[in-house]
């Protein structure tokens, strides 16, 4: 009987009747939690909305200033690139005069015939004759390779691309299957001339080539062409086709022409009198 008086005296549990207690005191002493929340998000909003209209005012002003940057930074850009492109023209036609200058004094020192050949030889004259013409280039599925070198064992690219050892050995095999002029993509091979590697860029004479290298070589056409695939290095460049795909196609041309070398400077070689002696 005890325990059923005590429920019905004390119907609300003593934890929920100090819980409510809390909550009456601090509606009659204070601001409901509810209005105060509502008050700190409006609060946050203003700040927010105060640091975009400062950021956006910043921009507005600084737009000007930066367009005038960028706009004197363009006029350089033109400027310079003017400048340059004045420079190329001079060196060209220095280039030109030097090349003449070379081929009169050819002519005076070794007399007419010869000095037509020595300037033919050394690449200083512009020539035009029978020939071949050799279209290489990388494989269609071409990549950059591994780690090392891929050609450190088997000699091959096995990445499908044209290597600067690879021109050299074209070009050589030219020359010794009786080429009397070459050049490739325009560049007119000398004596002098160096074919290099710098990354994956092939280089003539210090100037980059795009694949494909078109090599054009003056001298009997028809027997140029025959012993060149018959030589080592005509059959090293088949087997680069076989192998890794590389693309390759000669073909004999009725009327080659190259033009002459930049020039041709010797820093070295002094010529001999007929004693021997310079």
């Amino acid at each position: 009987m005890s325990l059923l008086t005590n429920v019905m005296d004390h119907s609300l549990d003593d934890g929920y009747a100090e819980a409510a207690a809390r909550k009456t005191a601090e509606g009659a002493g204070g601001m409901p939690k509810t209005v105060r929340a509502k008050l700190g998000l409006a609060a946050g909003l203003v700040l927010a909305a105060l640091v975009v209209t400062v950021g956006a005012a910043n921009a507005r002003i600084a737009a000007p200033v930066v367009a005038k940057e960028r706009q004197e930074l363009i006029d350089r850009i033109e400027r310079e690139t003017a400048s340059a492109d004045k420079l190329e023209d001079t060196v060209d036609t220095l280039r030109a005069d030097v090349s003449a200058r070379q081929r009169e004094a050819l002519k005076k020192q070794g007399g007419g015939d010869q000095a037509d050949l020595v300037g033919i030889l050394s690449g200083a004259t512009a020539v035009h004759g029978p020939g071949v013409k050799l279209v290489v280039n990388d494989a269609k599925a071409a990549s950059g390779g591994g780690d090392g070198d891929p050609r450190e064992t088997s000699g091959f690219s096995d990445t499908g691309r044209v290597r600067d050892r690879d021109m050299q050995r074209v070009v050589n095999g030219l020359w010794e299957s009786g080429a009397e002029a070459v050049s490739i993509n325009g560049q007119r091979l000398t004596a002098l001339s160096a074919i290099r590697a710098a990354g994956d860029a092939i280089l003539v004479d210090n100037k980059p080539l795009v694949p494909p290298y078109t090599v054009l070589a003056v001298g009997d056409g028809e027997r140029l062409s025959t012993r060149f695939q018959n030589s080592a290095d005509g059959l090293y460049l088949h087997a680069l086709q076989e192998n890794y795909g590389i693309r390759a196609s000669i073909s004999g041309e009725g009327d080659v022409r190259l033009s002459a070398a930049p020039s041709v400077i010797v820093r070295t070689a002094q010529p001999s009198t007929e004693k021997g002696t310079s």
